[in-house]
């Protein structure tokens, strides 16, 4: 071992005859398990020791139904889609997510329906009470079901981002274009604000 390496493995105040061969190997292998410690602990942090990666989404409560995730998204259809929660939904007869605000007649012809590409599907339950599910393939994020919910109803229509759709732009589109500045930044572990699960989180 030569001379510089001997003098890294002394003990602060001892000299170079103090120091057996065998202090020397015991503290060589001593800074050997410190290292790798290290190398274990760098392995489990994210590569290059970086944050989680963040996605974009949009906080349904600061949401205002605008109309331009439908048209600023920079993939056709819009990579935003209607989502329902239903833990919240009354299960209306006259869903004004579904019929226009004032319909005709209570039934299922075209003339009464709120959304412009029949993405909503109306499962009768029993007296008086009905389902409405979601069509992700139909729906075009233009916010028509989730306006008339939250004007009119429970307001368990909300929109959200679809991540097997979205292409994470970095300067998002539609953020840009979000006149109430309702998109947020989240985990990319968990990228979805669903309004079932956010009870108290605006409160």
């Amino acid at each position: 071992m030569g001379d510089r390496l001997r003098r890294n493995f002394l003990r602060q105040g001892e000299s170079p005859e103090k120091t057996s061969r065998r202090d020397v190997v015991k503290d060589a292998f001593r800074g050997a398990g410190v290292v790798g410690l290290a190398v274990a602990v760098g392995s489990l942090l994210p590569k290059g020791g970086k944050a989680e990666e963040k996605v974009w989404q949009i906080d349904p409560y600061k949401c205002t139904e605008c109309g331009k995730c439908e048209t600023h998204c920079v993939v056709t259809p819009s990579a935003v889609k209607a989502v329902h929660a239903f833990g919240t939904c009354g299960y209306c007869d006259l869903c004004t997510a579904y019929f226009v605000p004032a319909p005709f007649s209570l039934h299922e012809g075209a003339e009464n329906h709120n959304c412009p590409t029949d993405a909503i599907k109306r499962t009768y339950i029993e007296e008086p009470y009905y389902e409405y599910a979601i069509i992700e393939d139909n729906c075009v994020g233009c916010a028509k079901c989730v306006d008339g919910c939250r004007t009119y109803g429970n307001g368990s229509m909300h929109l959200q981002i679809q991540h097997d759709i979205c292409v994470d732009c970095d300067s998002c589109s539609i953020d840009n274009a979000c006149p109430s500045e309702a998109f947020v930044k989240l985990p990319a572990s968990n990228p979805y604000l669903f309004k079932d699960d956010m009870e108290n989180w605006h409160a």
